[in-house]
C-alpha cells in the first residue's frame, strides 16, 4: 500500500476514520463487535493509521478503538482530537446532539484534561497525532499561542508525537506555524469538494505539512451504491452534506455514470476510484476513509492500491468539474 510520512513516521496513505463507529443519532446503532472486526481487518490489510475523536459518540468511538487495538497497539498509529467538550459549561456553544451540548474549547487546561480522558478510553499512554478539532469561536476565544503551548507541553512529555489542525483557515494555520508548526491538517476534501486544498495546499506544502482528507466518499455519495431515487433519512449525518441536495445529487449520479468504463478498466467500484484519485495526489496526502464493517474496510484498501493513469485522473477531474457546474446552474 502507498505510504505517507507524518512527522518522523510512515503511515499507510489510506487511513481508517472512526466517526461512524461512535454511533449515535447521526449514524444509528452499531454493533461494537463488528466495529472491532472492521478495525482489526484494517490493521491486517495494511492500514496503519486509525483516526478517532472524543466527540464521536461522546467517547464511544475511542473506547471501541481502544478495545480493538488491545494487544496490537504497536502495529498502528492513533490520531485523536481536542477542542469539542460536552462535560462542562466552559466553552462556546457549537451544537446539541442526543441531549448533550457540545462546546468548542481549546484552552490549555481543557486540552490537557481531554487528552488524559482520551488516553484512558483508548487504553494507551500516548497518541501519535493530536488534532485540534475545530477553531475557537468568538464567544470563547483562545489564542493559538495558548493552544500550541498545551500541545508542545504534551509533546515534550511524550504523550503526543505529532500535532494536527482540522477545519482550519489559511490565517489560522499560519498562526499555528508561527507558534510552533504543525505536522498535519485534516480537512473535508473529495473529488467534488476541493476548496480546502485550494485554500490550504500551498501553505501545507511549503511547511512540510501532510494534507489529510476526510469524507473522501462524501458520506457514501461516491460509492455508487445509492440509486437516483435515494432520499436522506431524517437526522442522519447526510443531512449535513450539501451534495445530497436534489440538484447536486442528480449531477453526482450523472458523473458516476460516466465513470462506468473506468470501473470496468480497473475492476473497481466508483468509491474505489474516488479514493485512488486522492491517493494519486502524492505522498503528502492522506485519505481518511470511514468504515463500520470489514467489507467496507477492504473496499477502501483496494481503492488505495489502484494506480490511475494520468489520462484517467484528468477525465475524472473533468467529470467532477462538469457535475459541479451543472449543480450550480440548477440552483
Amino acid at each position: 500500500m502507498l505510504s505517507t510520512r507524518i512527522w518522523d513516521f510512515e503511515t499507510s496513505r489510506v487511513a481508517l476514520g472512526a466517526w461512524a463507529i461512535g454511533g449515535g443519532l447521526w449514524w444509528g446503532d452499531n454493533d461494537d463487535n463488528k466495529s472491532i472486526d472492521a478495525i482489526r481487518a484494517a490493521v491486517d490489510g495494511g492500514i496503519t493509521l486509525i483516526d478517532t475523536a472524543p466527540a464521536y459518540g461522546q467517547g464511544h468511538s475511542e473506547e471501541v478503538v481502544g478495545k480493538a487495538l488491545k494487544g496490537i497497539r504497536d502495529k498502528v498509529r492513533i490520531s485523536t482530537k481536542a477542542g469539542l467538550v460536552w462535560d462542562t459549561d466552559e466553552g462556546a456553544y457549537f451544537f446539541e446532539v442526543e441531549g448533550y451540548t457540545i462546546r468548542r474549547n481549546l484552552s490549555k487546561k481543557s486540552i490537557i484534561k481531554e487528552l488524559e480522558d482520551s488516553l484512558r478510553r483508548l487504553s494507551t499512554d500516548y497518541v501519535d497525532i493530536y488534532i485540534t478539532h475545530w477553531p475557537p469561536l468568538p464567544e470563547f476565544p483562545t489564542p493559538v499561542s495558548e493552544t500550541m503551548d498545551a500541545l508542545l507541553t504534551l509533546k515534550e512529555q511524550g504523550k503526543i508525537l505529532a500535532i494536527g489542525v482540522s477545519n482550519t483557515s489559511p490565517e489560522n494555520l499560519s498562526e499555528y506555524i508561527e507558534c510552533g508548526k504543525g505536522d498535519l491538517i485534516q480537512e473535508k476534501f473529495s473529488i467534488r469538494s476541493r476548496a480546502a486544498k485550494e485554500a490550504l495546499g500551498a501553505i501545507a506544502e511549503a511547511n512540510d505539512i501532510v494534507f489529510q482528507t476526510y469524507s473522501p466518499l462524501e458520506s457514501g455519495l461516491l460509492t455508487g451504491k445509492l440509486g437516483r431515487d435515494y432520499t436522506v433519512g431524517a437526522g442522519s449525518a447526510r443531512e449535513l452534506n450539501p451534495w445530497f441536495e436534489k440538484a447536486r445529487f442528480a449531477a453526482a449520479q450523472d458523473m458516476l455514470d460516466l465513470w462506468k468504463p473506468l470501473c470496468e478498466k480497473y475492476d473497481a467500484a466508483p468509491g474505489q476510484l474516488a479514493i485512488a484519485w486522492i491517493a494519486a495526489l502524492g505522498d503528502r496526502v492522506s485519505a481518511l476513509c470511514g468504515a463500520r464493517t470489514a467489507e467496507q474496510v477492504m473496499s477502501n484498501i483496494k481503492g488505495g492500491e489502484i494506480s490511475l493513469s494520468s489520462e484517467d485522473i484528468s477525465f475524472m477531474t473533468g467529470t467532477a468539474d462538469d457535475a459541479i457546474a451543472a449543480s450550480d446552474a440548477a440552483e
